[in-house]
């Protein structure tokens, strides 16, 4: 199965990503986890990533491009995958159906989580995450039981520079003029789903489960 989670900043794409990778034992690839990981090496492209993401701003196609399809390519995501923040433009969603098309493979299903903005910037005023392993928390929600460390590698938790109010509203703009046009994109080619992404977790779970036909399936 090839899924794509689509929505904006907060949405809880991350959240689904990781609940369905172990649920199906399919690989979590996530652009923004990969991004974060580049950043923070000592490398000319780490200060290039750097410089996009702090502002907010998506790091350009081609970049995004390459280094998507260079894991997609690898053999853990030869059963399947989960993109999550991947494609976020019409560009990298006509990228991804070419290579799609080329290995013999196509997006089943796009799940769109939507979610009003003033949930979102609740949730992401209130965001936590690991550096090291990428789980999220919520300081208010959902927090680590031991306050400052993360429950799964015990590395020290932080707020991202990209979720600071200035950086979170361009990236909150950047979502309604790039990466809104692909629900109708991914819903033109019978494959989109809608979730209402602000209800209880429980709820979206459920949901989620739904409309990938994984009710019954533990």
């Amino acid at each position: 199965m090839n899924v794509i989670l689509l929505g904006p900043p907060g949405a809880g794409k991350g959240t689904q990503a990781r609940r369905l990778e172990a649920l199906l034992d399919l690989p979590h690839v996530s652009s923004g986890d990969l991004f974060r990981d580049i950043r923070r090496e000592d490398t000319p492209l780490a200060q290039e990533v750097k410089q996009y993401m702090d502002a907010g701003r998506y790091v350009p196609d081609a970049l995004t491009i390459e280094l998507i399809l260079r894991r997609l390519s690898q053999p853990d995501t030869s059963h399947g995958f989960i993109l999550d923040g991947f494609p976020r433009t019409l560009p990298q969603a006509h990228a991804l159906d070419r290579a799609m098309l080329e290995a013999g493979r196509a997006i089943e299903l796009a799940v769109h989580l939507v979610v009003p903005n003033d949930i979102l910037r609740e949730r992401i005023r209130d965001r936590i995450i690991c550096p090291q392993c990428h789980a999220i928390y919520n300081q208010v929600s959902n927090p680590p039981r031991e306050e400052g460390a993360c429950d799964t590698c015990g590395h020290a938790l932080e707020r991202r520079t990209d979720e600071e109010a200035e950086a979170l509203s361009a990236r909150l703009e950047s979502y309604v003029e790039q990466t809104r046009p692909l629900v109708d994109y991914y819903s033109a080619r019978g494959v989109l789903s809608e979730v209402d992404g602000s209800r209880p977790m429980a709820e979206v779970n459920d949901f989620v489960d739904g409309v990938l036909g994984l009710r019954g399936v533990s």
